[in-house]
């Protein structure tokens, strides 16, 4: 069942998202400036929202005494990511024009979600957006099989102890890797290449996510009775992204990049909780094109920079003659946006209705009648 809510949260954090990369050509002018300066946070929205609809969907056997299937559960997350994927990478590798920058990777990076630990982001920046994606896909492979040794252990006490130790020990390797390499003022981008893109820092938001699922999950009648303060929720949720904003003031600080990022990750899970209840604000009816843009949000989260360096090449020196942030926006976003839904309906979609009949196929039928 879709939740307008959540979908509505998609929709912003794809839009935020593509506000952000807006630097990439100029940025869009003093119009957009107070926003789009935080856009970057729409990839942790995204994380969060991933923790938990995967946590749930993780999670609900096990808490029902079921064997959590991971044929079942692999082939379903490889049908929604790599045909969009495999198909964007092959564009890039095929049409050197649709880079948004000039140097890339080897393709192996790519292919095996390697890239976000191992790039020289200053020559081989396009596609580099792909870093989300390999931390989701190191998330998809790791966390089945954490949550069921977990269920096995039947403690909360040891779950807790463990996503304490995981926030503390994010807040500490980060501090640590700030320091090492603000000492040492190497001449290469540490920030995005040590900090922020590696697997291993960027932990907070699924987190937050999972443990929603989790409450979710295993205590139904307190998420229920706190349901029905959802709106409180999303007001709080609405405080602590500004206390957020503070801290990541200077995005590439230290008190952000130790403290910054579970306090993002938090006022996001309050954010994604409201959205999950049909009752509240924002989780009432999805924001118009809500829906639409939430179906679309992977596709367009691909192809979104490409297209921006197309628009920029083709359009540029005229949308700077017409200098209106707007008009400029407009026409990023609408080129996006068709470009989007062509990598949709053209592939993510039937490569979702495929892997459906795959997984049906799989699954055992009824036993044959005695003869």
């Amino acid at each position: 069942m879709r939740l307008p809510g959540l979908d509505s949260l998609r929709a912003i954090a794809v839009v935020w998202t593509m506000l952000f990369h807006s630097f990439l050509v100029g940025g869009l002018g003093e119009d957009w400036q107070w926003l789009q300066q935080y856009g970057w946070m729409g990839v942790d929205l995204f994380f969060v929202l991933s923790g938990f609809l995967i946590g749930t969907q993780v999670l609900a056997p096990l808490a029902r005494g079921e064997r959590l299937s991971f044929g079942d559960f692999y082939l379903r997350r490889a049908f929604r990511i790599l045909p969009a994927f495999w198909a964007v990478l092959a564009i890039y590798l095929l049409w050197p024009e649709f880079r948004e920058a000039r140097g890339m990777e080897p393709w192996w990076k790519f292919a095996f979600f390697f890239v976000n630990v191992s790039i020289d982001y200053g020559a081989n920046a396009a596609f580099s957006h792909a870093w989300s994606l390999c931390v989701e896909e190191h998330f998809y492979l790791l966390f089945p099989m954490l949550a069921v040794g977990f269920a096995r252990l039947r403690s909360g006490a040891a779950l807790a102890s463990f996503c304490i130790a995981l926030a503390m020990g994010g807040i500490a390797l980060r501090s640590a890797t700030w320091l090492h390499f603000d000492a040492l003022a190497p001449d290469y981008n540490w920030f995005v290449e040590e900090i922020y893109y590696p697997t291993w820092n960027r932990l907070d938001g699924l987190l937050a996510g999972v443990l929603l699922a989790a409450w979710k999950t295993y205590r139904p009648a307190s998420w229920v009775r706190v349901a029905a303060r959802a709106n409180l929720v999303f007001v709080a949720g609405l405080a602590t992204m500004v206390l957020s904003f503070w801290l990541f003031r200077e995005r590439t600080g230290l008190l952000g990049n130790s403290i910054g990022w579970p306090v993002l990750s938090l006022g996001l899970a309050m954010l994604v909780f409201a959205g999950a209840q049909t009752g509240s604000w924002i989780g009432r009816r999805a924001l118009p094109g809500g829906a639409w843009l939430a179906a679309v949000s992977y596709s367009l989260y691909l192809v979104h920079k490409p297209v921006y360096g197309l628009v920029e090449e083709h359009l540029g020196i005229v949308l700077g003659r017409i200098g209106n942030g707007y008009v400029t926006f407009a026409a990023y976003g609408i080129a996006s946006l068709l470009a989007a839904a062509l990598l949709y309906y053209a592939v993510e979609r039937p490569g979702l209705r495929l892997g459906a009949r795959w997984r049906t196929k799989r699954r055992p039928g009824p036993p044959a009648p005695a003869h």
